[in-house]
Order: C-alpha cells, then structure tokens, then sequence
C-alpha cells in the first residue's frame, strides 16, 4: 500500500506543478494565468503534507508534526485554489459578475480559512478531532456547492464540460473521508479518487489554455 499511494502522490504532484508552470509560460491571456497558477497553488500546497506523508513511510522519524502543519496549508491553499476558480470563471465569456456571489466566495473562504487556524484542530499533533474536521468544512461544502452551479453554467465551454462534475465527485468523495474515515480507516482510500478529480481539472485547464491559444493564431 505504501508504495503505491507514495507512487500516486509524487506523479500527481508532478503533473500539477508541471501543468501549472507550463501553462505560465504559454500563457496570453490573464484567465490563462489564472489557470496556471491555480495549478501551482494545488500542487505545492498539496506537497506540504504528501511529502511528509511519504517521506514517513521510508524514513525512521516522528513525521507527526509535519503532516499535521503540512494539512494545514493544504487547507489554506485549498481553499485559495477555489477562490482562483471563481475568477477564472469571471474570465469566460458572458460570466455574470454579480456582487453578492462575489462577497459569498470571500466571505466562505475566510471563514473556511479562519475555522482552520483555530488551535482545536490540533494541527502540530496531527491528531484533529472529527467534529472540528466537520466544523471547518461546511464553509468548504458551500463554496464548492457554489463554484459547482457556476461552472455548470459554462459547461459548453470547450474543454470545460466537465469541471463541474469533476467538483462534485471531488467533495462526494472528499466527504466520505471527513465523515467516515475516523470511524473506518479504509475509507480514506477515497482521497485517491478525489484527487483524479483534481487531476482532471487541471488537464482540462491546460487543454484549454492549448486550444484557445492555438485558435488565436
């Protein structure tokens, strides 16, 4: 198990980081900026505890601390990785820029962000307890509930059919984890397909990025 989940998790940090850094450089537009980075804030917050978490499985050393933080700002970064979506979805055509969805995406990223620095969460002991892993989340829900309607409204773009599906089925599976994965430890197996999701996301992105700049000359 341990050496294939520690498989998955380098090639999938690879690829975000990868996608993200190439998409900047072939950037031409500031929705495909905001593309790249949204890449690389998933992919490098994401390495502050899957890094940790690997180097754990090889390494003799208390790794406890370190994936603890490491969630942390992988709840952070998470939580800015939505935000960047928002405004990616600003940048489509005919996007309805309304103040109040504008304030609601804010507000539930700072209370999401906020609920996640309480020191209840016991990040250093990487021990959170389950109501507080419940708490810091519902923020978390709505906005990805919100951020799902949007983008099913641009779900004729090309190449972005499907990201609002790949939403879902990332907090579906997400939630599984939250919920059960205290009570049943096989259950956070589901983070593996949770992260395909995001997998997909960002090849939906550079697909994207690839075939706008490709119609543009």
């Amino acid at each position: 198990m341990k050496y294939g989940e520690s498989v998955f998790d380098i090639i999938y940090l690879i690829l975000a980081i990868s996608a993200g850094i190439l998409i900047l450089f072939r950037s031409k537009n500031n929705k495909q900026r905001l593309m790249g980075a949204a890449c690389l804030v998933l992919g490098c917050g994401d390495a502050f505890h899957l890094i940790p978490r690997v180097l754990n499985y090889f390494i003799d050393g208390d790794f406890d601390t370190a994936i603890g933080v490491g969630k942390l700002v992988t709840s952070v970064t998470m939580t800015v990785f939505y935000v960047l979506l928002y405004h990616i979805y600003l940048h489509f055509e005919g996007a309805d820029k309304r103040r109040g969805v504008t304030i609601a995406v804010y507000l539930l990223s700072a209370v999401r962000i906020i609920l996640s620095c309480f020191p209840q969460n016991r990040w250093f002991e990487n021990d959170s307890p389950y109501l507080w892993g419940i708490i810091r989340n519902i923020p978390f829900m709505i906005l990805g509930v919100l951020i799902v309607i949007l983008y099913y409204q641009k779900r004729r773009i090309p190449h972005m059919r499907f990201v609002w599906l790949d939403i879902t089925l990332s907090f579906a599976f997400y939630a599984v984890v939250v919920l059960g994965a205290s009570f049943v430890e096989l259950l956070g197996i589901f983070m593996l397909p949770k992260t395909i999701c995001y997998v997909l996301i960002l090849i939906a992105f550079y697909r994207h990025v690839m075939d706008e700049n490709q119609r543009v000359f």
